[in-house]
């Protein structure tokens, strides 16, 4: 795994950020993607004591393998930023649900009042759908549904700042506050051509990392409006705009191989220095 080391200063524990899925809409593994990695959106940010997951995507199996030497039960506080297929595939797969031990918390904040999420991972895992229903992860599962744009305190300690985003279905953006430090997910947004999302300008205001949706280049956009993701550069005009330090970039293309997510990676560098392309493995240390 490699590392990369943010500004320093004392926390009550570690503030760190582990990407175990970077990939977008569909995995794809192969060897064109060996070095930034196939699987869809999945990060572990341990919090001190707290272990808190952003998306379920197909890399929450790999995350859930590497929970396997641990022992005592395990708590998890699931955030997803919507259902759509590719945050949330991973969930049957997701060794630690099967533990009566352990404790999975799901949050969501884009289906209410209309729908739940409860609702939503049961359906994908229905018949004939999936051969294994919710009630068959035996662990202490609890879903909770929240109106995007409220403020969630997860645990005394953690603050968890939240935006609507622009995206087919809706979509959540999340911000985590602990121990002095901040880490931001916006993915799944689609940005304005006349101006700035002045939610996420907000919501990212002075934030050590900004995990961005770099699904497209400013080029390729130009034929994508209305799928719901945004670039690089539009990532860039937010970090500035809001005063945020590093941005990584996230959500890849499926079909971008390792050579082309390199042109990426050192043109954003070029733009604005330390600007970060995400792959899996990568943990950032707040």
């Amino acid at each position: 795994m490699s590392e990369h080391n943010g500004p320093t200063g004392s926390a009550p524990g570690p503030f760190t950020c582990t990407f175990w899925g970077v990939r977008g809409s569909i995995a794809s593994p192969g060897p064109e993607t060996i070095r930034y990695g196939g699987n869809t959106p999945c990060l572990e940010v341990i919090c001190g004591a707290h272990r808190l997951i952003l998306d379920a995507g197909s890399g929450i199996r790999a995350l859930g393998y590497s929970l396997e030497k641990e022992t005592g039960p395990l708590e998890f506080d699931i955030f997803l930023t919507h259902t759509h297929l590719d945050h949330i595939v991973g969930i049957p797969f997701f060794a630690p649900a099967f533990s009566p031990a352990n404790k999975l918390r799901f949050f969501a904040g884009h289906l209410a009042p209309e729908r739940n999420v409860e609702e939503v991972v049961n359906t994908m895992m229905t018949d004939p759908l999936f051969p294994i229903p919710v009630k068959s992860l035996g662990s202490d599962k609890t879903f909770t549904d929240f109106f995007a744009g409220e403020t969630l305190h997860p645990h005394p300690e953690i603050t968890v700042r939240t935006t609507p985003l622009n995206h087919p279905n809706n979509a959540t953006g999340y911000r985590i506050e602990f121990g002095g430090r901040t880490l931001c997910y916006i993915t799944d947004t689609e940005h304005f051509p006349d101006r700035l999302d002045e939610k996420i300008v907000a919501l990212i205001e002075g934030a050590d990392y900004v995990i961005y949706d770099a699904m497209f280049t400013d080029e390729e956009y130009a034929s994508k409006v209305g799928w719901g993701h945004s670039t690089w550069q539009e990532g860039i005009k937010l970090v500035e705009a809001a005063g945020a330090k590093t941005l990584i970039l996230f959500h890849h293309a499926p079909r971008r191989s390792d050579d082309e997510m390199d042109v990426i990676a050192r043109a954003a560098d070029a733009r604005r220095p330390g600007t970060l392309a995400a792959r899996e493995g990568m943990v950032l240390t707040l």
